[in-house]
């Protein structure tokens, strides 16, 4: 695994072993920052379920002012500060966050901190026919504190499966569907209205 674009390209990422994280592969990770085409250049970027770290990290070696990784496991949040300093992140870039991502979400709201870049790739949720979903992709969308947290302007990246069907709520707008194999990427924003 491997960074892809930006200063930091070709720089190697280390996973933790086992089998609780999930990289976002290398051609899923190409996919979205081609179709972002620089828009995380000067943002600030939240990676939610950050896991390695991998989609932050890439947005910060395209320019990113700086990127607040969430994760549950201090284990992994250990992996990916060691990958932020192995790719030459100075430590004012990169936040880390060792906290339920939903309990993370009302926290940052309530310290009034934005976005303009989220980016989330949960662990993916079991098919759903005939019912709505309960992954944890369907509840980020559900969530009142992600669309508070995004910037005017700012985009929602979020990863799920494709057996899990996501239904896009109010105020949540499909920008687009970009879909690799079993994996599939919502970028939205949110309506002006």
């Amino acid at each position: 695994m491997r960074i892809i674009g930006g200063t930091s390209a070709g720089s190697s990422l280390k996973v933790p072993s086992g089998l609780s994280v999930r990289p976002t592969p290398d051609k899923v990770r190409l996919a979205i920052f081609n179709s972002l085409a620089g828009f995380a250049e000067g943002t600030r970027v939240l990676e939610l379920f950050a896991g390695t770290g991998a989609l932050g990290l890439e947005c910060l070696s395209r320019g990113a002012a700086e990127a607040t990784f969430v994760e549950l496991s201090a284990r992994h949040a250990h992996t990916m500060q060691a990958n932020a300093k192995s790719i030459g992140i100075s430590s004012g870039q990169a936040k880390f966050i060792i906290k339920d991502a939903f309990v993370a979400l009302s926290q940052l709201r309530g310290n009034r901190a934005s976005f303009g870049l989220i980016m989330a790739d949960p662990p993916y949720g079991d098919k759903n026919v005939n019912k709505r979903s309960e992954s944890f992709a369907q509840q980020m969308l559900d969530d009142e504190n992600v669309p508070a947290l995004l910037e005017p302007g700012g985009l929602f990246v979020l990863g799920h499966t494709k057996r899990d069907t996501l239904e896009i709520p109010t105020p949540w707008i499909s920008k687009n569907t970009l879909k690799h194999g079993d994996t599939h990427i919502e970028i939205l924003h949110l309506s002006s209205g």
